[in-house]
């Protein structure tokens, strides 16, 4: 049990490194900045759930990016699968992930509540 969960986290890390390199082959200028965050394989390694960086973009770029990518995605595949000796490859869908964005308004929110914490602590004395 233990050997397919690292089988999968193999899989996983190698797409990583392999996706943005299949993407930096492609003509598509806008495709070749796509950064991916995170790649999921679902557990039989049919399909993966390949997260990407969606800070840099607006709402109108990143429905063309995700439209383009479904129709390159032989490319990737192709490329992955002659980079590591595969038979097959997984069936990607592209995300964009948000949570990295999340996180940085969370920041911005607590340093300004710790300001303005702050700015009360130096009034009252």
């Amino acid at each position: 049990m233990i050997d397919k969960s690292i089988k999968i986290q193999r899989t996983q890390s190698v797409l990583r490194e392999l996706i943005p390199e299949a993407l930096s082959t492609l003509e598509d200028e806008m495709l070749r900045g796509v950064c991916v965050i995170d790649v999921e394989c679902s557990r039989g390694k049919y399909d993966a759930n390949v997260y990407l960086d969606g800070s840099v973009y607006d709402e109108k770029e990143k429905n063309y990016i995700l439209s383009r990518l479904d129709r390159v995605q032989r490319h990737i595949q192709t490329h992955c699968m002659q980079a590591e000796g595969w038979f097959r490859c997984p069936r990607f869908t592209f995300y964009f992930d948000d949570s990295l964005e999340r996180q940085n308004k969370m920041d911005a929110l607590f340093a300004k509540v710790d300001e303005e914490l702050k700015k009360g602590k130096n009034n009252d004395a």
